[in-house]
């Protein structure tokens, strides 16, 4: 377990047994003919987040000698525990984050202890939602042709940096790309994380696509990804990825092959880590806000990359009223025809890339 008094979300593995065996439970996800766990029709990354809401409570009565590993799952929910566990968040943490966390450790509970009543805690929860003070959110939105304009930049410092180590280089070059891609693109990210070279990111006649099945609108979504990127792509493919992949200890030194030297998850996951291996949700948002912070002097969270694009097709592309929900894979009430919700992944992108690189030249 983690020493006392440094904060973090407590490991599954050290949650007390009643709330970890609870949670699994609730995870299960439905069968035919057997029904599914209280979370198990969540999204794997929104079962993450209860997760770690849920172990960061925990960890507080871990850390204020309060955890007590023999009672039944959610038992230690109680308003005594509550309280100053919400009084420490207010001195470290955002009004927002606060009340949001408070509802997620009651989402979570309500799963492992579907018998226990947190009705009181629910109405914690509207006080602090009264309370909440969120940053306006223009102050925070950074345009998209300054993003493309930070991604390239890091690039091209990975490019000329012939002095710095070739690890180094790489993960500034895969850095740089991530925030040029996501500008350009700016799907969910739990879709962008998990890109798999020759699956969801594929080559079709010289051009690079995003291929979406699976999506959150519950829609396919292909949409080309603009030329503009394709040689960045190119070197970072054949490059800088086999530099990652080559600091794998997992790495056969005699071949690079795919299936050979690797795992198949390491030989398509297009995002790798220093250590060759795919990057996870949590790391790429990480990753994308420390890059903008390091070359805007702001970080910009992905999902600020969507609010980003809507804005300025807003601002700039006001005789175009459905492209950014198109962009954004959004569903539009008001255009319902097939062809058009066909055609809006193909058209929008190019649309999209074309106001961007406008406004870079302005």
């Amino acid at each position: 377990m983690s020493r006392q008094g440094s904060i973090r979300s407590l490991p599954l593995k050290d949650w007390p047994e009643a709330d970890r065996l609870a949670w699994e439970a609730a995870c299960r996800p439905a069968k035919r003919l057997v029904r599914g766990g209280a979370a198990g029709h969540l999204a794997a990354v929104t079962q993450v987040d209860l997760a770690n809401r849920y172990g960061l409570f925990l960890d507080f009565l871990f850390r204020s000698r309060r955890l007590d590993l023999g009672v039944e799952a959610g038992a230690q929910v109680i308003p005594e525990a509550i309280a100053p566990f919400i009084a420490e968040l207010q001195a470290r943490v955002s009004s927002v984050t606060v009340s949001r966390t408070i509802y997620k450790v009651r989402r979570a509970a309500e799963c492992i202890a579907r018998h226990l009543d947190f009705a009181w805690l629910a109405e914690i929860e509207k006080d602090l939602i009264l309370l909440e003070r969120p940053k306006e959110d223009f102050a925070r939105d950074v345009a998209p042709e300054r993003l493309v304009e930070a991604g390239l930049t890091l690039i091209g410092e990975a490019e000329r940096d012939t002095k710095g180590s070739r690890l180094k280089r790489a993960m500034l070059a895969r850095n740089g790309l991530m925030v040029a891609l996501l500008a350009l693109c700016p799907i969910r990210l739990r879709n962008f994380a998990s890109l798999t070279i020759g699956q969801t990111f594929v080559s079709r006649d010289r051009e690079w696509w995003i291929v979406l099945e699976d999506t959150k609108s519950q829609r396919p979504d292909h949409r080309p990804v603009d030329h503009l990127l394709a040689s960045y792509i190119d070197a970072y493919l054949s490059a800088y990825r086999p530099v990652l992949i080559a600091h794998s200890p997992h790495r056969v030194d005699s071949a690079l092959e795919p299936g050979t030297a690797l795992g198949m998850e390491e030989v398509c996951a297009l995002w790798l880590g220093r250590h060759g291996r795919p990057l996870t949700y949590n790391a790429v948002e990480r990753l994308v806000i420390e890059t903008t912070r390091m070359t805007l002097g702001v970080g910009v969270n992905p999902h600020r990359f969507r609010t980003s694009a809507a804005t300025s097709v807003a601002l700039h592309a006001p005789h175009s009223p459905h492209l950014g929900s198109a962009l954004l894979q959004h569903s539009d009430p008001r255009v319902t025809q097939e062809h058009y919700v066909r055609a809006s992944s193909l058209s929008v992108t190019g649309d999209f890339t074309a106001l961007v690189a406008d406004l870079r030249k302005q």
